[in-house]
């Protein structure tokens, strides 16, 4: 079993780009650009995993710097009011990694407050042992090896005793450059491009929580 899981926080163990973030990008795309239509949500994955939300909007709809100040306020009205569910399964998956010994860290793009508060609300008093959020250096967030390799020596862990589950690039990326596994989490929707791409990149990837929890416990 790996001794570490360095887990991604939102569409790999909440269910928020559907629930929060594509409303959020909707309500953007009223206010900010009324002439256009929002992208679908299928699309709206597919701009999170290439090239990102902020290439998207500062690239191919040329938002100005004040203009992404407006975005991310409205942005964060919705993160800050909406809390978002687990996927079912996740908690119980994470509770009996720990319970076997394991250590879970929460990397993500999320910030620090709310992946604590969506614990809080919804794991049912599980917390994880460490949480990197988002940090406004990005030589400090993924894909920057930094927040893994911060952990790991935290924790005293080994890059060949740890594991990444995430559902987008950025996580497999930093993954990539410590010689730590790489796992998909393919659950949180069903886009096809994402999948094969995911699929290239990840050692395993699962469509599937039942899955995933078989893996990592039997490993």
């Amino acid at each position: 079993m790996y001794r570490c899981l360095l887990v991604d926080h939102d569409d790999t163990c909440v269910d928020s780009t559907r629930h929060i973030h594509y409303p959020a990008h909707c309500e953007i795309i009223r206010q900010m650009r009324p002439g256009l239509e929002p992208e679908s949500l299928d699309v709206w994955f597919e701009k999170n995993f290439h090239p990102g939300v902020f290439h998207y909007y500062t690239g191919e709809l040329n938002f100005s710097p004040e203009e992404m100040k407006e975005e991310f306020s409205i942005w964060r009205s919705y993160t800050t009011t909406r809390i978002p569910g687990f996927f079912p399964g996740i908690v119980d998956t994470l509770k009996s990694f720990r319970d076997a010994g394991g250590l879970v860290v929460v990397v993500s793009h999320s910030e620090e407050e709310h992946i604590l508060r969506d614990y809080s609300h919804g794991a049912e008093g599980f917390v994880p042992d460490l949480v990197f959020g988002w940090n406004d250096d990005p030589e400090r967030r993924k894909p920057h090896p930094w927040p893994a390799r911060e952990a790991l020596k935290r924790l005293g862990i080994a890059p060949g005793e740890a594991a990444v589950l995430d559902d987008l690039s950025p996580g497999i990326e930093m993954a990539s450059q410590l010689g730590i596994d790489t796992l998909g989490a393919g659950w949180g929707h069903q886009v096809s491009s994402i999948r094969k791409e995911m699929q290239r990149r990840c050692r395993k990837y699962f469509t599937r929580v039942e899955d995933f929890r078989s893996f990592l416990l039997e490993k």
